[in-house]
């Protein structure tokens, strides 16, 4: 299993929280807040972008 840093939850309108992680080897992990031991992973790049996508409104329908 990883060692990973989550970062603070990042929370849209409602309930719907998700949360940005981390391991030492530059892997990068998003999960919905809550069920951290269900993740997905990618690049720290792709996560990045998505998150940037969701965070101005072009993806607001996924949270």
């Amino acid at each position: 299993m990883h060692e990973i840093n989550w970062e603070e939850p990042y929370c849209g309108e409602g309930n719907n929280c998700f949360r940005l992680g981390t391991d030492a080897e530059g892997n990068a992990f998003i999960a919905v807040r809550g069920a951290e031991d269900h993740y997905l992973t990618d690049t720290r790049e792709a996560l990045r972008q998505l998150i940037l996508g969701i965070k101005a409104g072009k993806a607001d329908h996924l949270l």
